[in-house]
């Protein structure tokens, strides 16, 4: 209940303002802004854009421009919204954000007769009951008569061309009219051509007066050529009066009709396309890789969608880099944007975080109106719009900063990806360092304490010991140190395959030799399994860097000692498979769980199984495996020996030798 409570209490205080051209409009709005700084509440001001709005005088639209800014300096959150119904649209967008004190201006003119239309106040008050709304005198709409004359002897009185149109379709209709009447049709049929023709009237011109005259020409001129008597005003039948009345009037209301949804239709078919816009400017965000990329695409967007040339400067380190120009006309490229004038009204809305340049009242000279992109403090980037005489409308300037935003969160959350990126592998570096660490101090222990122990049992006790266990001693401290030796050799070389530092010498080798010369390096407990070569081509030669090739046989055997009971059989075949040499350890130890196999190759895995010597490794030995495979062009795998034991198989490019006797 109390939640309940202050939420109503918070969209109580949303104060809501009107904008309009009103030269008293500032005044309202500085009202509205005093009450949204006494109430703590959030301030929006809401501009309802009609269809008739680019019929508004260049008067009229400055001084609109004039009151969004000053709505915005006073702190207002700018919101447009499109409509013919005005206080529809008010008490939709108030339900929307939740607004609960709407300020608005009146006029000083009374409703007269009950038939006039309502006010804007009293319509608001009959949709939107739970509205608070708050009327400001405007005595200034007494003041727009001369400008509305203007209005109309600039968009109603039609043009030569719109008059042309008119004329010309309602010749057609007469035409078409004069072959109905020829081959019998009825007065209605004629009727309906004539509505037809002030549909297209309204349709195909842009002045509403055109469809109004198109509707008493259709009357006149039907009287004139198809009542009795013909090519007369005059008609004998006492019901024609009434049916011109209702053709004028059917005329009438198919014109406006048709002006309303050509309007509607316009609207819509703007709306489409800068939503259209918008769209493929957040797909195209999504794609680009650099901040650079994330600028260009914003500004080739906002090119698109306003019409306008646009200028472009990416940060680069608290400066304004090299600048992009958007030319609307393609190939034409206009140093002028590029002056120095430009350059530091860029450079101060870079550092100022502010709007500055033409219609604004910083740098007020400049050609393009220039903004940050920005979230927050953070600024990406600045844009320029060229303005050239013509501000941006509202919706426009709303679109324009929704965009700008969109591109400013699009470079942050680059920005996090590529930091989260580097901090795993950052955290991926430090976890291998750790491990490897860990595994060197823990692992490392055993041969060492060996060592240690072997030879300070020589020193302490040399003279006591006969020949055969000195031999031993020696024996076991050289087996322990070539182990350590090993160890090292794997990690070094895995490092360097890794980064790329070494480099393949490869030639043709013969399979069969570089086996045998790996057994030769084998753990001298190899002598308790039973190993075995077999091949089924004895001249089978592979392209391979051989010292590698026998260290990664040397691993692999070495594993399967490790990890098998003495005794168990060891079994090394190779064969050719298509164009690769396939090169096979297989053993009939325990095997190695389904749950480990896709770990084995991993850097430091060891696994959990019992080793059969009791020694660790670091889990070095077949990641190296993997990264000589891999560097030769082929590929190493883990399969199941059947009934048990595993089979490590890798593959090297075959090559085929010529020998010449």
């Amino acid at each position: 209940m109390d939640r309940k409570k202050t939420e109503q209490e918070t969209g109580h205080r949303h104060i809501l303002v009107g904008v309009s051209a009103s030269p008293t409009n500032a005044r309202i709005i500085h009202t509205a802004a005093q009450m949204a700084d006494a109430f703590g509440g959030a301030f929006t001001a809401l501009y309802v854009q009609t269809s008739d709005a680019d019929k508004m005088s260049e008067a009229d639209k400055k001084r609109l421009q004039e009151n969004i800014r000053f709505a915005e300096q006073s702190g207002a959150t700018m919101a447009t919204v499109y409509g013919d119904d005005i206080s529809y649209q008010i008490a939709e967008f108030a339900h929307l954000s939740g607004a609960g004190i709407l300020v608005i201006g009146r006029s000083n003119v009374t409703r007269r007769h009950f038939w006039n239309k309502p006010t804007l106040a009293e319509k608001l008050a009959a949709i939107a009951p739970n509205l608070e709304i708050h009327i400001i005198p405007d005595p200034a709409e007494r003041n727009q008569y001369p400008e509305k004359k203007e209005i109309f002897s600039q968009y109603i009185l039609p043009s030569c061309r719109d008059l042309l149109i008119m004329l010309l379709i309602l010749a057609v209709t007469t035409g078409i009219g004069n072959v109905f009447w020829i081959f019998g049709f009825t007065e209605a049929n004629i009727i309906t051509v004539y509505i037809l023709g002030v549909l297209l009237t309204a349709l195909f011109t842009k002045s509403h007066a055109c469809s109004v005259i198109a509707s008493l020409a259709s009357v006149l001129v039907f009287n004139f050529f198809f009542t009795e008597p013909r090519l007369t005003l005059h008609a004998y039948e006492p019901g024609y009066p009434v049916t011109f009345a209702i053709m004028l009037f059917a005329s009438l209301i198919t014109g406006s009709l048709a002006n309303r949804l050509k309007n509607h239709a316009k609207q819509s078919a703007q709306a489409a396309f800068r939503t259209q816009v918008l769209f493929d400017t957040n797909q195209l965000l999504q794609k680009a890789q650099d901040d650079d990329a994330m600028i260009q695409i914003t500004a080739s967007q906002l090119m698109k969608l306003l019409e306008r040339d646009v200028i472009a400067y990416p940060e680069q380190k608290g400066k304004l880099g090299k600048g992009y120009l958007f030319n609307t006309v393609q190939g034409i490229s206009d140093e002028s944007f590029f002056t120095q004038r430009e350059k530091m009204t860029a450079e101060w809305v870079l550092q100022n975080k502010k709007h500055a340049g033409a219609t604004t009242d910083t740098w007020k000279d400049a050609k393009c109106l220039y903004l940050a992109i920005r979230i927050n403090q953070k600024v990406y980037g600045v844009v320029g719009i060229h303005i050239a005489g013509r501000p941006l409308d509202s919706f426009e300037k709303s679109v324009l900063l929704s965009i700008l935003g969109e591109c400013a969160l699009a470079i942050e959350n680059n920005h996090n990806a590529k930091e989260k990126e580097q901090a795993a592998v950052l955290a991926k570096n430090e976890q291998l360092r750790a491990n490897l660490l860990r595994a060197i101090s823990h692992d490392l222990r055993t041969p060492l304490t060996s060592i240690s122990g072997n030879a300070g049992y020589l020193v302490s006790s040399y003279d006591k010991l006969d020949d055969e266990m000195r031999m031993q001693v020696f024996t076991d401290i050289q087996e322990d140190a070539l182990w350590l030796i090993r160890l090292m050799e794997n990690l070094l070389s895995l490092t360097r395959i890794e980064d790329g530092s070494v480099e393949l010498h490869t030639s043709s080798e013969l399979v069969e030799e570089v086996i045998e010369e790996a057994l030769k390096h084998i753990d001298r407990k190899s002598s308790e399994y039973h190993i075995q070569v077999k091949l089924k081509d004895e001249l089978l030669f592979a392209r391979m860097d051989a010292r590698l090739i026998v260290q990664v046989i040397i691993n692999l055997v070495d594993n399967a000692i490790k990890y098998t009971p003495s005794g168990s059989s060891i079994v090394i075949t190779a064969q050719k498979k298509e164009e690769m040499v396939s090169v096979s350890i297989a053993d009939d130890g325990p095997g190695i769980p389904d749950s480990e196999k896709d770990h084995v190759f991993e850097m430091f895995f060891t696994g959990e199984k019992q080793i059969a010597d009791g020694r660790r490794s670091l889990g070095l030995g077949l990641a190296l495996c993997r990264s000589i495979i891999n560097a030769h062009g082929g590929e190493i795998v883990l399969t199941d020996n059947k009934p048990h034991g595993c089979v490590f198989t890798f593959t090297l490019p075959w090559e085929e030798v010529n020998l010449h006797v």
